[in-house]
């Protein structure tokens, strides 16, 4: 009997790098056409593994995988699977965390240098013919002793962190799973509300989960300094967006970047298009030709070890084991 794999989605132009990987065990690729639920439910009846990016993975489909022993994420977040579903029908879950951390803090951090220096309304100015128009009454900070306030210090948050130390900024950290006063490679761990007072910068790098669902919001935009920039390219849903447009029209936070929205893809009437030091990117700040080719090959070869009963690198659920359907 065949050995199938369900691709439910993918954003780069082709997957011959798992397909190499996955044929070269003796499986076969399903690409599904679209990611609605029943039709990913439809096609999970008879598959090994499912392997996901951006589609939902929900209880509906898993169930329907009455084969399915890995559910691997093409990426970091997990947050499009029903992790507790998928231990609870004995599938192994799995992730790539640490494939794009090069290109999410590159992203970030030309996110914070160009929203600064005010790339994008001075290139507008330009544009339109207003060399001579551009007012430099905008704040604009010196990178050199500026404070960068990272939320969520993990492998993400701790590599912004060194190349920002490059740029001769003080480096604040918040982090659950840091003690206050810490120092953490580089950073002082601090509480959020501190950071926010604290920081000319502050980027985002948390999952979204319950606790963590607009979490910048209105009171908390109102803590930052006046002329600060934030910055998110981890989840849609951390910040509460209108209250994000609202403080930037006030002029109280100066710029935001943004790689991640909530919805995708932004109305066109969006408050945060309409606003002038706003760069907004359609979820890109993990590509490069490398990570992706590294994402693409990575997921696949867990896939491969979890068929063949070994335990994967990067397991999400580890209450799976000793019940999962690998055997491991």
């Amino acid at each position: 009997m065949t050995t199938k794999v369900l691709i439910t989605d993918y954003v780069w132009p082709s997957t011959d790098p798992e397909r190499e990987v996955l044929e070269a065990d003796g499986i076969e690729l399903v690409i599904a056409p679209d990611t609605s639920e029943s039709t990913l439910a439809e096609l999970a009846k008879d598959v090994d593994a499912i392997m996901f990016c951006f589609a939902q993975v929900t209880a509906k489909v898993l169930e329907s995988a009455k084969k399915c022993k890995i559910a691997a994420r093409y990426g970091i977040g997990v947050d499009n699977v029903d992790i507790a579903k998928a231990t609870e029908l004995g599938i192994v879950v799995t992730n790539v965390p640490d494939y794009c951390m090069d290109e999410v803090t590159d992203h970030a951090l030309a996110m914070i240098l160009a929203l600064n220096r005010r790339l994008v309304p001075h290139t507008s100015s330009v544009v339109a013919g207003g060399w001579n128009d551009v007012a430099l009454n905008q704040p604009m900070h010196r990178t050199r002793g500026a404070t960068l306030g990272i939320v969520g210090y993990g492998r993400i948050g701790r590599s912004l962190g060194a190349k920002a130390v490059g740029f001769g900024m003080e480096i604040l950290a918040y982090d659950p799973m840091i003690e206050v006063g810490s120092d953490v490679e580089g950073a002082t761990a601090v509480s959020l509300d501190h950071l926010l007072a604290k920081s000319d910068f502050v980027s985002l790098h948390v999952p979204l989960i319950p606790t963590t669902q607009n979490m910048i919001s209105a009171p908390e935009l109102a803590k930052m300094k006046a002329g600060s920039i934030i910055v998110n390219c981890a989840r849609g849903g951390l910040i509460d967006e209108d209250a994000l447009a609202a403080s930037l029209a006030s002029g109280h936070t100066a710029g935001a970047g943004l790689d991640v929205v909530e919805p995708t893809p932004p109305s066109s009437d969006s408050a945060l298009i309409q606003q002038e030091n706003v760069i907004i990117t359609p979820h890109t700040a993990f590509f490069s030709q490398a990570s992706t080719l590294e994402l693409e090959q990575r997921t696949a070869q867990e896939v491969v070890r979890v068929l063949a009963g070994e335990k994967p690198k990067n397991l999400i659920n580890p209450h799976v084991l000793g019940k999962a359907r690998s055997g491991i």
